[in-house]
């Protein structure tokens, strides 16, 4: 049996560390995992808000975090740390690490491909959003790198340009010891990416099953899972899936510090996910049993702030790659009078999100604005906003496209954006011109307890199934993205030759 105790964190301060240890263990080798997750193309500094930072010259202004070469001090000071404490140490990446910001809008991938040889991120799992520019795109973003990149649960052999070129797992060797390390990506991969109609997403836990009976029966072995799945998920994987040692997550940008402890059919399995943006890089330190198993965990959670100093070579290749982006990027297109944040898109209203459905709506003349949450990338700064922010924003190139749809059409929409509540989502609706309560505690499909329109004279009217709305979204939901069938299969009429949305709210900024 595995007892539990807390640990103080040095690196994080008010952060506790449990550890996992049993009375009596034998330890045959030491590691430290060190990870990240959903870096999602911020190679410059961030601020809270998730934008790029501005750091007053005179030493005030914004708190800065992360960027590429402060990330490369930290991860090279993680390393010399553990070589200190006789421990070998592994650098995991768990996906997205594309989209984001003009690095990847304008480099399509190799900006990233770039930085992960400089850091030497020795596995990547696949994310939803490497898929986001198509199967080539990620091909040539493979080809560029010199680690594995890993999805159990991707079947490519149907798509030429990826066939073979992804791993499921892959094992490293310490002493007698063996790490095996297994990729996962979110399934719903299909419908909120660009994926295309050749790959086939597989159930995750089959997959994660099947890669364990693999890696034991070579022999002993600590598995490793690198999931793209979010905090929910890997809480489900770890309680059915036997064999599973660690799961070091993504997708959901959860700081999970203390690591969530989990237990499994066969063993206590360990969680830890180290936010996004790249503002936090995680440590877990693993002593491991002859067999493999976990005898001792322990995490380091450490946040990238302003006194960690930029590692100069990767600092030189940031600026080199952001070299063209400098025109476009410093173009003032408005101001704001506070900052916008995307906390809480996913899970509520949101300035941000409502700021843009309102955009859709009044430049096409629509009754209902309707924006996805997790459309919304980054926040906006107060004061000067520029053209950089507005796409880091809006980094889809999405149009704008109108819709009809019937009353109960749109309380399906309305549904489908509310399914995955009390989990944040991407999908949830940031709308304007329309107004809804909801019980996350109802039963998915039937969580809307009223919703209103407003009419053109600004009084609210409760929404009528039988009557026509017109609707204004992205061209995203209306192909039928993150679940929303309805905007692609359910509408009266459309037309989808809006402008661009990153254009529209620029506009409306310098207004």
């Amino acid at each position: 049996m595995f007892a539990r105790r807390t640990l103080p964190l040095l690196l994080s301060p008010g952060l506790g560390a449990p550890a996992l240890r049993p009375a009596r263990a034998q330890v045959a080798t030491r590691m430290a995992l060190l990870h990240l997750n959903d870096f999602h193309s911020r190679h410059e500094p961030i601020a809270v808000t998730s934008a790029v930072c501005r750091p007053d010259p005179q030493g005030g202004g914004e708190a800065c975090f992360g960027g590429s070469a402060r990330m490369a001090t930290a991860i090279a000071e993680g390393r010399e740390a553990a070589r200190a404490d006789g421990r070998a140490a592994l650098l995991l990446e768990a996906g997205d690490a594309f989209l984001g910001s003009l690095f990847f809008t304008q480099h399509e991938g190799q900006a990233e491909a770039q930085v992960q040889r400089a850091w030497g991120v020795q596995g990547f799992a696949l994310g939803n959003h490497e898929f986001d520019l198509g199967p080539e795109v990620l091909a040539r973003y493979i080809a560029a790198v010199p680690f594995p990149v890993l999805s159990a649960n991707l079947d490519a052999t149907a798509e030429p340009a990826l066939a073979g070129k992804v791993w499921p797992t892959i094992a490293f060797r310490r002493e007698a010891m063996r790490v095996v390390v297994v990729g996962l990506t979110t399934p719903d991969t299909p419908g909120i990416s660009s994926s295309g109609p050749n790959l086939r997403f597989t159930d995750p836990l089959e997959a994660a099953n099947r890669a364990v009976w693999e890696a034991r029966r070579e022999g002993p072995a600590t598995v490793v899972v690198l999931s793209h799945l979010g905090l929910s998920q890997d809480r489900r994987l770890a309680a059915e899936v036997a064999g599973v040692d660690v799961i070091l997550g993504g997708h959901s940008h959860t700081l999970v510090a203390p690591p969530v402890v989990v237990e499994g059919p066969d063993r206590p399995v360990t969680i830890v996910q180290a936010g996004a943006f790249g503002r936090w890089l995680g440590r877990l330190d693993l002593d491991l049993a002859a067999d493999g198993r976990v005898t001792l965990a322990v995490q380091q959670m450490r946040e990238l702030t302003a006194n960690i100093a930029e590692d100069a070579t990767v600092a030189a290749l940031v600026a080199q790659l952001g070299a063209p982006l400098e025109a476009l990027r410093r173009r003032v297109v408005g101001r704001l009078p506070a900052p916008l944040s995307t906390a809480g898109c996913g899970l509520g209203p949101c300035e941000i999100g409502q700021l843009v459905a309102e955009v859709m709506r009044a430049a096409s003349g629509a009754e209902i604005g309707w924006q996805n949450g997790g459309g919304v990338r980054t926040g906006l700064p107060a004061g000067e906003v520029t053209m950089g922010d507005v796409l880091a924003s809006l980094p889809f190139g999405n149009t704008t496209a109108r819709m009809v749809l019937r009353g109960a059409a749109v309380l399906e929409a309305l549904e489908n954006g509310l399914s995955r509540l009390p989990e944040s989502s991407g999908r949830f609706p940031q709308t304007a011109g329309l107004r809804f309560t909801a019980d996350a505690a109802r039963p998915v499909g039937s969580r809307v307890v009223a919703a209103e329109v407003r009419e053109a004279d600004g009084t609210w009217r409760p929404l009528e199934a039988g009557r026509a709305y017109s609707v204004a979204t992205n061209s995203f939901l209306r192909r039928g993205g993150d679940g929303y069938r309805v905007f692609a299969e359910g509408v009266l009429e459309a037309r989808d030759d809006g402008p661009a949305l990153d254009d529209l709210l620029a506009r409306t900024l310098a207004r």
